[in-house]
Order: C-alpha cells, then structure tokens, then sequence
C-alpha cells in the first residue's frame, strides 16, 4: 500500500535531526533555522507525541516551502482530525486525493473523518476504493468489509441532484430524412416531409434528483424505496419533457457478498405539458462481489404501459438487465451491460424485441477530475409491418456512446461542475425512423 507521506517512517530520527542544530545568539536572544526537511521531522515529531498545538505553528511554516505541499496537508488534516475539526480536514485530505488518487492512507484518513462528520455514504465511497487496493493485507480487508457493511446498514437516506443547461440537436426526436418513401398500394411513393416533421434543434434547461431510503427491519431484511425524477423544458413548452419514477419494496441479504431485492415500480411521463404514459409494474434484482475489483448483478422488469396519447401504444413491457464491473485501478473501473427487452403492446406493427449491450469505463483521475465514457449497440425486431411505409415488419439498429467530464475539486455553493455529452444514431429500413441526436449538459451537481 502506497504511503501518504513516507517521513512519517522517520519519526524515531526526528529528535537526533533537530538536536543537530545549532542556535544562533545575539544579545541574549537566541534564533534556530531549520531546513525544510528538519522542520518536517520536527512536526511529525510532535504530532507522533499528540503535541499538536506545538505542532501547529510548525506545519504552517512549512507550508512556505516549496515542494512540501503533499506533507503540509496531510499534517494539517491529521491534526485537525485529533482536534474534531471534521470539516478542516476533509478539506485538506481531499485536496490531496484531488492531486494524486493513488494515496491510499490518505483515503483511509478521508474515510474516517467522513464517517466521524456522519458523511456515511461517502465514506463508504471511499472505503470502496480503499477496498480494490491490491496489496492490502486480509486484516484489513476484512475489517473494511464489516465497517462497509456497518455503514449499508445504518445509513438511511442518499439524495443527488443536479441543475443545468442543455443543447440539444433533435429536441423533437424527429427523422432525420428529408424524403419517406410510402405505400399507396403496391406502388411507393417518394414524399418529401413538411420542415414540421424534421429534427429540431433548441436548448433546454434541465434538472435530476435521485434519492433513496433504507431502513433495517430485521437482521437480514431492510425497506426500500428509491425515487428519481428528472426534466428538460425548452422555449415555448412544445416539447418539455419530464419523468418521474417511485420504487419499493424490500432487499434480503443472503450472505455478507451477495443481496437481492424485490420493489414494486410506478412510474410517469409527461412531454409537452401532458401526462403521456403511466407505468405500473414490478421489478427484482441481484447483485454479488465476486471479490473486491469485480461485482455481478441482474434485474428483472415487468410493468404495464398505459399510453395515454395513443391506446396502440399500451401494453407490456418485460426487460432483464446484466452488470459487470471489473476495476482496473482503485480508482478506475469497467462496466460490461448486456440487455434484453420484449415490448408487448395492442399493435404488433409497434411490439418488438431488442437486444444490446454498452461498455464503459470511468473512474477518478488527478487534480479532482472525474471522468466517464460508454459506447454501446443494439438490433430491435418488431412483429409486423406498417402496411403505410413497407410490406416488410421495421428493423432498427442503434448505437450510441457518451462521455462526462467533472470536477469535484471545484464547488459554487456546494455544486460540483459536469459537462456530459451524448450522440444517438437510429438506422432503420423504414427511413422515417433513422434518426440522429446529438445532446449536450452542463451541469452542477451535489451529492450528498
């Protein structure tokens, strides 16, 4: 395990160090310089000895020197740790950590103090990261396994939000065809589309909240109920867009590495300032930690659809989801997400199967950067044709990728800035379904 600050080893050498310094007098008064290096050692020496407010004045000299950043901060926030300045020394072990993420004993730092403020769920963030290290001893390992575990248990609620602008090339998620070609009889028809049909670009203002609620109802089982609501409204309201969507029910835990989890699911559409679609159903779910750097885990989701703009469009919806992750760092992992969905609906010309997968990386860089790239695919098959554009049932392939940029290291009122960035490619053999959307969101975010 890399060490924050490999002075610290030299503790015992501090006194012989200092003790080598000769002082200057003058008129009774006498003066001691001190090198870099030998106020470090006389620092550790003292907060070794648990004298910090001699040690103190120390570290703050030493914060002059260049080059001793790294050491300036971790004393500082040590100190402030053993005087339950919570918030002084989170600030000063996540300035660290924004600089180089591999310091694995400060993430420990970082993690303690985080728990100590009531900061559970990041603490238990961190504890993640702290888990992948490689070279941790199986001590260790196991007594962050149970402090994690302590920490699920315990924290009732997390709530994330998020405010910002958003670009949008295909507001409408229109065609992206000037010309359709249709079925009058046997005989097709080139039409050209009216400017109404076609993409249209606009930028929106948009906002996400995700939060939920855990609750121990005995030894293995716990209540939850998990909410996320989000939206983007454009200039005139013609094509607003919002969705809400509640979930709960309750999670069993089979074993300390493998939980599952059975929620009933409703949820809402609204587009253009009118509910469009009401969702009732029920969804399960599973997930197992292989080992630290590698997790498991599968939902199954079944609703109901009414469709509340065209009944053609109501029906049922059965869906499962895989997961893979693999880190590759403590700080960086890989995500592998193979689907399948079955949309069941009144019409069979809209009723389909797909099949996809996406593939992601992401993680946390220095200087506080965090960062996020996924690409992905998909073959939809519908059951039947529509007799207007062709004799032949809709095939659809679809690819899309998106990347995120932020910075937790930055903050305008306790928000953090991201930029995310998507691009959605619809090739279809029915040319009034190819459709090409480009996104953009510059966001801030809180995450508490």
């Amino acid at each position: 395990m890399r060490s924050a600050l490999p002075a610290l080893a030299l503790l015992a050498m501090a006194a012989p160090v200092v003790a080598q310094v000769h002082p200057t007098c003058d008129d009774g008064v006498c003066r001691v310089q001190l090198s870099p290096q030998q106020l470090l050692a006389a620092a550790e020496k003292l907060v070794a000895e648990k004298r910090f407010a001699e040690a103190e004045p120390l570290v703050r000299a030493l914060a002059r020197a260049p080059g001793f950043a790294l050491q300036t901060r971790f004393l500082s926030g040590y100190i402030a740790s053993n005087q339950s300045r919570w918030g002084d020394a989170i600030g000063q072990y996540k300035a660290i950590l924004s600089d180089d993420p591999g310091q694995t004993r400060v993430r420990i730092e970082l993690a303690r103090a985080l728990m100590a403020s009531g900061q559970y769920g990041a603490a238990d963030k961190q504890f993640q990261v702290i888990e992948r290290t490689r070279d941790l001893s199986p001590e260790f390992a196991r007594t962050i396994r149970t402090v994690r575990n302590t920490i699920r248990a315990n924290r009732p609620w997390q709530f994330d939000v998020a405010v910002g602008i958003a670009p949008d090339t295909n507001i409408n998620n229109a065609t992206a065809a000037d010309t359709v070609t249709v079925m009058l009889g046997d005989t097709p028809i080139p039409l050209e589309l009216d400017r109404q049909a076609r993409a249209r670009s606009g930028l929106g203002v948009t906002a996400r909240a995700s939060g939920s609620v855990r609750l121990p109802v005995a030894a293995r089982v716990a209540a939850i109920v998990d909410l996320d609501l989000g939206g983007t409204e454009y200039d005139g309201g013609e094509y607003d867009s919002y969705v809400g969507q509640l979930a709960a029910g309750a999670e069993y835990r089979l074993s300390a590495a493998t939980r599952i989890s059975l929620q009933g699911v409703g949820a809402q559409r609204w587009f253009g300032g009118e509910a469009v679609s009401r969702q009732l159903g029920v969804r399960a779910g599973g997930q197992t930690v292989l080992d630290p750097r590698r997790r498991l885990g599968l939902q199954l989701d079944v609703r109901h659809t009414d469709a509340l703009f065209n009944d053609a469009y109501a029906g049922w919806q059965y869906a499962a989801y895989g997961s893979f992750e693999q880190a590759v760092t403590p700080t960086q992992v890989v995500s592998f997400g193979p689907y399948v969905r079955r949309d069941a609906l009144r019409s069979d010309a809209l009723s389909s199967v797909e099949l996809g997968t996406t593939l992601g990386v992401g993680g946390e860089l220095k200087w506080g950067v965090n960062f996020g790239a996924s690409i992905g695919g998909a073959r939809t098959i519908f059951d039947a044709p529509v007799r207007f554009f062709s004799p032949d049932p809709r095939r659809d392939w679809q690819v899309f990728t998106r990347a995120t940029l932020g910075n937790r290291k930055l903050r305008l009122l306790g928000l953090s800035p991201q930029l995310n960035w998507s691009v959605a490619r619809v090739s279809s053999n029915y040319r009034f379904y190819s459709t090409t959307r480009s996104r953009g969101e510059l966001t801030l975010a809180r995450y508490f």
